[in-house]
């Protein structure tokens, strides 16, 4: 497999002028805030745009890069079409690099670059369908990443690069078999991630394979298990300087402990989320954290009040968890929208309850989620007895053809 050199990208360049790479990055996260995004942008990330390693931007950052440079379009930015770029991306992602068979002697940069790419749609795809249709494809680059772990590299810093893409590309397709109700396949992949990420030595990545096992054990029914994995999480996490993955992981562990019903050892973790939360994005947040808002946070907050009983509590947080989320992010909205339908349906509100179940019944042409769907039949039991109400007998009628 040839590596193909990169055009340097000299009008991104241009509009950096006298910043240093680090300092225009510290820009971006500051116009990121004042748009409600979130984004992981540090010297590298600039680095590779300027050397023509990224030629289009996701999403996330296109919104970024056109809120700071207002009246411009990605081609003044020296970006490449996104059509012309997504069809290389299909290509190199889910079958070049899904093709065991030409796997090279050696891995160079443009196949760790594959994998890093692979993650990165992975994900994008995730946030605006959900996991249902993307599971079984996804699975193949991950067998691809790991014999190219195989075959070795090059040099130290591509078999590093190798290392971290193909432990997030097992996480990635950990959570779709998650979300899609797969719980021994995640199992299995979240695993395999955190075997990774220990034998580099790689803590961001271990960080990341605890938090995600923990989310795992909850919705497992293993809530013990859930804060031990948090607990972990946090220690491997320490060292990072990332308050947003702390609080991330504290919330994973509030979760285990309204698990195990221990009010007081939840509530503990969730003050130490908000603190940490509160610290505000830095440079050192992890790319895979972009979803974590105050959005998730909320949603994360009324899972724990919904465990620990309190479902009026959750539905205020599951509510704002709603209002706040972008429209952009279907999965989500989705998510806690019919998150929010659950916690009103037991809070004793059925009719608000019918409208939010409603409202996520529209979305889901588009939004392929077991997990989503899940909540929802759970939603559309607990509204049985309330069947006489005319907003609740039209939800469970359009609940019932889904």
């Amino acid at each position: 497999m040839a590596a193909s050199p990169h055009t340097p990208n000299a009008s991104f360049r241009q509009l950096r002028g006298a910043h240093s790479p680090a300092e225009f990055a510290a820009l971006v996260r500051r116009a990121a805030r004042e748009i409600g995004e979130t984004v992981s942008c540090d010297a590298r990330y600039i680095g590779r745009v300027e050397s023509g390693e990224i030629r289009c931007p996701n999403y996330a950052y296109e919104r970024v890069f056109l809120h700071m440079f207002p009246g411009r379009t990605l081609a003044d930015l020296g970006f490449s079409p996104r059509e012309a770029v997504r069809g290389r991306a299909a290509t190199l992602t889910f079958s070049l690099l899904g093709d065991q068979r030409r796997i090279p002697a050696r891995a160079g940069e443009n196949e760790a670059a594959a994998v890093e790419d692979a993650v990165r749609r992975i994900r994008l795809l995730d946030d605006r369908h959900g996991a249902d249709a993307l599971y079984r494809t996804a699975a193949e680059p991950l067998r691809a990443a790991y014999a190219l772990l195989d075959a070795g590299a090059t040099r130290q810093s591509t078999e590093d690069r190798l290392h971290a893409g193909a432990g997030e590309l097992a996480l990635s397709v950990g959570w779709l078999a998650h979300d899609s109700g797969r719980f021994g396949d995640a199992r299995s992949h979240y695993a395999e991630a955190l075997a990774t990420a220990r034998v580099s030595g790689d803590a961001g990545l271990e960080a990341h394979a605890f938090c995600n096992t923990a989310f795992l054990a909850r919705d497992c029914d293993r809530p013990r298990e859930a804060v031990r994995a948090a607990q972990a999480g946090q220690r491997a996490a320490k060292g990072l300087g990332s308050a947003r993955l702390l609080s991330l992981l504290c919330l994973r562990e509030a979760g285990g402990w309204a698990g195990l019903a221990d009010r007081s050892s939840c509530e503990e973790a969730l003050g130490r989320a908000h603190r940490h939360f509160a610290r505000g994005a830095s440079a050192a947040d992890p790319e895979w954290m972009t979803f974590f808002g105050e959005a998730e946070l909320e949603s994360l907050e009324a899972g724990c009040w919904a465990l620990l009983g309190a479902h009026g509590k959750a539905a205020r947080h599951a509510r704002r968890a709603a209002d706040l989320q972008e429209a952009h992010f279907a999965r989500n909205v989705a998510l806690y929208t019919a998150e929010l339908a659950g916690h009103l349906a037991r809070a004793g509100a059925p009719e608000e309850a019918a409208g939010a179940g409603g409202r996520v019944l529209d979305l889901l042409a588009e939004v392929q989620s077991t997990r989503v769907r899940s909540m929802l039949a759970d939603t559309a039991r607990t509204l049985v007895p309330h069947q006489r109400s005319p907003r609740v007998s039209t939800f469970l009628d359009r609940h019932a053809t889904v």
